[in-house]
């Protein structure tokens, strides 16, 4: 029998071991995409710096991906050689409770492609066609690669309940505090956007956030309560993953209030149950995506949200370690870098 060969191939519920003499060739279900730009993402900048302890060396990072599409596999009929695609990076087992609910971004096994296996910092990698998303020609490549933190912003959308005209603090202007600044204003909700840095604040307000505050000069407390007519903050998102930030939050929040966190922390906030239980607060994770590129397509086609504004530079491929060294270098000027093959 000839010798089994380990391929390196991001898999769906299925074993990484191939008999074939060409492991590039797509299964049934899966499409083989030529990578064409890739987001350079925060995670990605702690793996460089091997200080994410979920990319383990050595791991080919990348997650968010756009591509056009070289090969499909027999049975694949959403896509087709020659497409340009977008990549849900989200990998789960389809089989588990939440899987079943419909919730497969927290699948009791869910993976990241870029994290707990490898990505698209490289030529191309071969997806699951559910993972595969048509995008059409109308939007950029650069500007495609930037779904992927859209989705994110997108499913806190739904985590949060936001609606229209209520009043939302954003606390973080970074990649994803502004992507879901954009999400909000496209429904027209009111956002406060804070952060320590006042470069990001400009940016926010570029992109329509209401009021924005740097914390590090003026009080907090006073502009939620300012900002909310002394009610309160409706809606408070947690984008920077800091314990301290939660525990701030919490005290800023209307009876009612709907909290979401986003970190991953790992270190105890100190929340007093007695504030949660008088204000009947609701604090809600929200993790990934499930399911929203779909959704987030739409948003870029109709230029609902601006991507463009977020893109500080873009790099060649073969200029990828210039990029995450000039992050590195000068983090408050640069808010999301793009890798053009």
């Amino acid at each position: 029998m000839e010798k089994l060969r380990a391929a390196r191939l991001i898999e769906f519920n299925k074993i990484a071991v191939m008999e074939e003499s060409d492991p590039s060739k797509p299964k049934e279900w899966e499409v083989l995409v030529r990578i064409k730009t890739a987001g350079i993402c925060g995670t990605d900048i702690h793996g460089y710096e091997g200080s994410h302890g979920a990319i383990k060396p050595p791991r080919i990072m990348g997650h968010e991906l756009a591509g056009e599409v070289e090969d499909i596999g027999q049975d694949v009929t959403s896509v087709k050689k020659g497409d340009r695609v977008v990549i849900d990076p989200v990998l789960s087992c389809g089989k588990c409770f939440t899987c079943r609910q419909g919730r497969n971004n927290i699948c009791s096994t869910v993976k990241c492609i870029g994290v707990a296996v490898d990505g698209g910092f490289c030529d191309f990698i071969k997806m699951p066609a559910e993972n595969v998303f048509k995008f059409p020609v109308s939007i950029p490549w650069e500007e495609a690669a930037l779904m992927e933190p859209f989705s994110i912003a997108a499913q806190i959308c739904e985590r949060s309940g936001i609606k229209p005209g209520e009043k939302a603090v954003v606390v973080g202007s970074g990649p994803i505090g502004l992507c879901v600044l954009q999400a909000f204003k496209r429904i027209e909700a009111q956002v406060l956007m804070v952060d320590v840095v006042d470069s990001r604040l400009k940016l926010a307000n570029e992109l329509g956030a209401d009021e924005t505050i740097n914390s590090k000069k003026e009080s907090f407390d006073k502009k939620v309560y300012d900002f909310t007519e002394g009610e309160g903050a409706q809606l408070v998102v947690e984008a920077v993953g800091h314990p301290a930030l939660l525990e701030q939050a919490l005290k800023v929040t209307a009876p009612g209030a709907r909290i979401v966190v986003i970190g991953f922390n790992e270190n105890p906030a100190k929340i007093p149950e007695v504030e949660i239980t008088k204000k009947e607060l609701e604090i809600r994770g929200s993790r990934l995506n499930r399911h929203k590129f779909p959704e987030v397509i739409k948003w870029f086609e109709k230029r609902e949200v601006n991507p463009q504004a977020l893109i500080s530079a873009v790099y060649p491929l073969e200029d990828i370690d210039k990029a995450f060294k000039d992050i590195k270098k000068d983090p408050e000027n640069i808010c999301k870098v793009v890798i053009k093959y």
